[in-house]
């Protein structure tokens, strides 16, 4: 099964998300700000990571940031309000591997999910300081 890690502090959008990757039979961990997304990010493997920029303690930005510091190279999914293209490109700058703009349809946000776990890791990257081969495709 495939472990996705949310951060985003809507509750409504949460459980949205969450009950949406259930009926896909993900495994879904949630973080409600940016200090525990990181240190979530940081202490088990995920397969993708969606995260929101407006969050309480630490944003969106600088969790990805701080993940891709400690060289997670986990494919990070940025779903935000934020939609102007200045947004849209700081985010794919700092790291983001996708950006996805709320309101959002779910239809979207899986196939985007689903693109991106087809991508897998490159070979032999490290994840969590576990060296893992490439996920088939």
């Amino acid at each position: 099964m495939k472990k996705i890690l949310l951060v985003d502090d809507e509750m409504s959008v949460v459980n949205f998300i969450k009950r949406g990757l259930a009926d896909e039979n993900y495994e879904v961990s949630v973080a409600f700000d940016g200090s525990t997304g990181v240190k979530l990010a940081l202490e088990a493997p995920f397969d993708l990571i969606i995260l929101d920029i407006m969050l309480p303690d630490k944003n969106g930005l600088e969790v990805c940031k701080e993940i891709r510091f400690n060289n997670i190279q986990t494919p990070i999914l940025f779903l935000t309000a934020l939609g102007a293209s200045e947004n849209v490109a700081i985010g794919l700058d700092i790291g983001a591997d996708d950006y996805l703009v709320k309101p959002f349809k779910f239809i979207e946000l899986n196939a985007r999910i689903k693109a991106l776990m087809r991508r897998g890791y490159p070979n032999e990257t490290a994840r969590n300081g576990i060296l893992y081969p490439p996920l088939p495709i």
